[in-house]
């Protein structure tokens, strides 16, 4: 864990993306009530919870399992003027105690995978008021045979990685309307998410040389990285937008 926050601690994001996919995303929900209640699963540091925020103008439920994310969070926040519009709250997306059919829309960016796809996708479903909106990024294969490599690595880092058509069924047979998707530009990867670790993974290496263990969990990382750089063109993180 103390390798994990020095990692992340500061980064932008903790998946890929950015602030022009969120604005994207959001334009092909159907239409919001005025104020809408909005509940932000797996919200990390609070990039797109911020432009949410400011999209919307509605009032935003963030929750996260690690106290350091959420504080960021509510500094940025804070500076932003957007305190009275956000709320964080420590809990797991597994034990989530809201009222049903208390949401106009359920926002995730690269958190779905922690609780499964269609997991998710079938327990948060009951949180959202009829006609609520649901929208996700998800990593999805882009090609019908990948290479070895990515191949190999995905299946054994995330074994229930599917396409793009699987993911649409999935949530079709989960009780939502299919409303639209699109892939994350290469931008999303690297500008607030890949370059910023790569930056934090060269100074860690100086400090932990020689520490088999740390240097281990960064090797990891930059293995991740560099798959990325080669292969970008066979996965991706793909934005899902449906409908109850």
């Amino acid at each position: 864990m103390n390798i994990f926050s020095e990692l992340h601690c500061d980064i932008p994001r903790e998946a890929p993306g950015d602030n022009a996919s969120t604005a994207k995303a959001l334009s092909l929900v159907p239409q919001l009530p005025e104020n809408p209640q909005i509940l932000d699963i797996g919200c990390g540091p609070g990039m797109q919870t911020l432009a949410l925020a400011k999209i919307t103008g509605g009032y935003i439920t963030a929750i996260d399992n690690h106290q350091p994310f959420l504080d960021e969070l509510k500094r940025r926040a804070e500076q932003e003027y957007l305190s009275s519009h956000i709320i964080t709250q420590n809990c797991s997306m597994f034990s989530l105690e809201f009222e049903q059919e208390s949401f106009d829309l359920i926002w995730s960016e690269g958190a779905i995978y922690i609780m499964g796809f269609r997991d998710g996708l079938q327990s948060w479903r009951r949180f959202l008021k009829l006609g609520g909106a649901l929208a996700v990024t998800e990593l999805s294969w882009l090609v019908t045979n990948p290479p070895e490599e990515p191949l190999n690595f995905w299946r054994n880092a995330y074994p229930p990685m599917k396409n793009i058509e699987e993911n649409i069924t999935i949530f079709q047979e989960s009780g939502y309307t299919y409303i639209n998707s699109f892939t994350l530009p290469e931008s999303s990867w690297w500008d607030d998410y890949y370059i910023p670790l790569e930056r934090r993974l060269a100074d860690l290496r100086k400090k932990y040389q020689g520490d088999e263990d740390a240097n281990t969990i960064l090797d990891e990382q930059q293995i991740e990285i560099e798959l990325y750089r080669h292969y970008s063109h066979c996965y991706g993180y793909v934005f899902y937008i449906m409908q109850k």
